[in-house]
C-alpha cells in the first residue's frame, strides 16, 4: 500500500475489506440490539419503574429516560471521538461495546419501583445514561473505521453496512421481545419476561467484544501513525479547523435520526397505544419495515457510489418533507394493511437518506480528526433531535389530541437536512484526505 504526503492511497485488498465489514457490522448489530430493546420494552418498563395510575405519564417518563441517554451521547462523542483519533478506531470500538453490554445487562437486574421505590427509576436513568455515553463513541469510530477500510469507488456501499447493522440490531430486538411475548403469558412477561432480553444482551456483548478485539486497525490510521501525523489534540484541532463540516454533519443527520427513531422506535408503540392495534400487529409492521430497510440500504449505498451522495440525500429529504403527512394519514386510516404499508414506505424513505448520509459525513473530515469531528457533530444532533423523537412524538399526540402531529416533526427535520445538504460538496469516489490540504 502506498501513500503520498497528501494522504492519497491505493485501495485496500478485498481480503482485508470483507472481514472488516463483517466484523464491524456484527459488532454494531450487537451494540444496537442492546440499545434498542429498551424502546421495545417501553410499556413494561413504564409499569415497573414508575408509580401506577397514569399510563400516559409513565410512558412519557420512560421515553424521557430514553431521551436522557441521548443527551449523554455528546459527552461520549467528546470522549471517545478524540480517543479514536489518538489510539485508533478499533480500540475504541472494543471499549464502547464492553460498556454498552455491561450497562444493558445491569438494567435487566435492577429491582422495580415496588421493591426499592424511587431508587428504581434513578438507577434506570444512570444505566441508560451509561448506554448513551457508550453509543456516543460508536458512530464516529464505526463510520471512520469502515470509511477508511473502503475502496474509494465503493465507500458508500461499504459504509452503508454500518446503518444496515443498526436496523438489523433493532430487528433482532423486536424479534426477541415478540418471541418472548408469544411463548410467555402476560403475567409472566410483566413479572420477569421483560428482563430476559437485557440478560441476553450481556451474553451477546461478550461475543461482540471478542469480534471487535480481533479487528485490525484501518490502513488510513496505520499510515497516519507510521508517519507520525497523529494529532496530539484532535478535539481542539477539529473544533478549530473543521467547524464547518461539524456544522454540516449536525444538520445533515437531523432527519437521519428523527426519521430513524420515529420509524423504528416510536411507531411500534404508536401502533398499540394510539392506533389500537395488537402487539402482534405492531410486530408484523416493524418486521416488514425493518426488512424493507435491510433490503434497500446496501444497493442504495452502492448507487450513491455511482450517482453521488447528494442526489440520494436530496431525494430522501424531499420525500420525507412531501410524503410523511400523507403516510401518517394512511397509518390512521383504520386498516392494518394500509398502516403496515405506510410504515414500510417511511422505512423505504429512511433507507434512501441513510444509505448515503454516513459515508457523506465521514468524507467531510481528514483522517487526523475524522473520529472527533464526526462524533461531535453527529452526537450533538442526535441528542437534540433523534433521542427526543419518541418523546416529542408521544407528547405531541397527548398534548394536541392530533394523531397526525408527529408527522410535522419529521417534516421540519427533513427541511433542516435538505438545506444542509445543499451547502455540501459532492464527495463520492474521491480519495479521503489524511491532513488538511490533502
Amino acid at each position: 500500500m502506498t501513500l503520498d504526503q497528501a494522504g492519497a492511497r491505493s485501495n485496500p485488498q478485498p481480503s482485508r475489506v470483507r472481514p472488516a465489514v463483517r466484523a464491524a457490522a456484527i459488532g454494531n448489530a450487537v451494540e444496537w440490539f442492546d440499545f434498542a430493546i429498551y424502546g421495545f420494552l417501553a410499556t413494561y418498563i413504564a409499569a415497573k419503574f414508575f408509580p401506577p395510575g397514569d399510563d400516559t405519564a409513565a410512558l412519557l417518563n420512560t421515553f424521557a429516560i430514553f431521551a436522557a441517554a441521548f443527551f449523554m451521547r455528546p459527552l461520549g462523542g467528546f470522549f471517545f471521538g478524540p480517543l479514536g483519533d489518538r489510539i485508533g478506531r478499533q480500540k475504541v470500538l472494543a471499549r464502547v461495546i464492553l460498556l454498552m453490554s455491561a450497562s444493558t445487562l445491569a438494567i435487566g437486574l435492577v429491582p422495580t419501583y415496588d421493591t426499592i421505590g424511587v431508587l428504581a427509576p434513578i438507577l434506570l436513568l444512570v444505566l441508560r445514561c451509561l448506554q448513551g455515553f457508550s453509543a456516543g463513541g460508536e458512530y464516529g469510530s464505526g463510520a471512520s473505521f469502515l470509511a477508511e477500510f473502503a475502496p474509494d469507488r465503493h465507500r458508500g456501499f461499504v459504509v452503508s453496512f454500518l446503518v444496515w447493522s443498526v436496523v438489523l440490531g433493532f430487528l433482532l430486538g423486536s424479534l426477541t421481545v415478540t418471541g418472548l411475548e408469544t411463548v410467555l403469558t402476560e403475567p409472566a412477561m410483566e413479572s420477569y419476561g421483560w428482563r430476559i432480553p437485557f440478560l441476553i444482551a450481556g451474553a451477546m456483548g461478550v461475543v461482540g467484544l471478542y469480534i471487535r478485539l480481533k479487528l485490525g486497525e484501518t490502513p488510513e490510521f496505520e499510515a497516519l501513525r507510521n508517519d507520525g501525523e497523529v494529532s496530539a489534540s484532535p478535539l481542539r484541532e477539529a473544533l478549530t479547523t473543521a467547524w464547518r463540516p461539524i456544522l454540516q454533519i449536525l444538520g445533515l443527520v437531523v432527519v437521519h435520526n428523527v426519521g430513524f427513531y420515529v420509524v423504528f422506535t416510536f411507531l411500534p408503540s404508536y401502533f398499540t397505544e394510539t392506533l389500537g392495534f395488537s402487539t402482534t400487529d405492531a410486530f408484523v409492521s416493524i418486521t416488514v419495515a425493518s426488512s424493507v430497510a435491510l433490503v434497500l440500504i446496501p444497493p442504495l449505498g452502492a448507487l450513491s457510489d455511482r450517482v453521488g451522495r447528494k442526489p440520494l440525500l436530496i431525494c430522501g429529504a424531499i420525500a420525507f418533507a412531501v410524503f410523511t403527512y400523507p403516510l401518517f394519514l394512511l397509518l390512521n386510516a383504520g386498516s392494518l394493511l394500509t398502516a403496515v404499508a405506510a410504515h414500510a414506505a417511511l422505512a423505504a424513505i429512511e433507507a434512501v437518506f441513510v444509505s448515503a448520509s454516513l459515508a457523506a459525513g465521514a468524507e467531510l473530515f481528514t483522517t487526523r480528526v475524522r473520529s472527533s469531528g464526526y462524533s461531535v457533530g453527529y452526537n450533538v444532533s442526535v441528542a437534540v433531535f433523534g433521542g427526543t423523537a419518541p418523546y416529542v412524538a408521544t407528547w405531541l399526540v397527548s398534548r394536541t389530541g392530533n394523531e397526525i402531529a408527529p408527522a410535522y416533526y419529521v417534516v421540519i427535520a427533513a427541511v433542516v437536512s435538505l438545506v444542509t445538504v445543499l451547502t455540501m460538496r459532492e464527495t463520492a469516489a474521491r480519495p479521503l484526505r489524511r491532513v488538511n490540504g490533502g
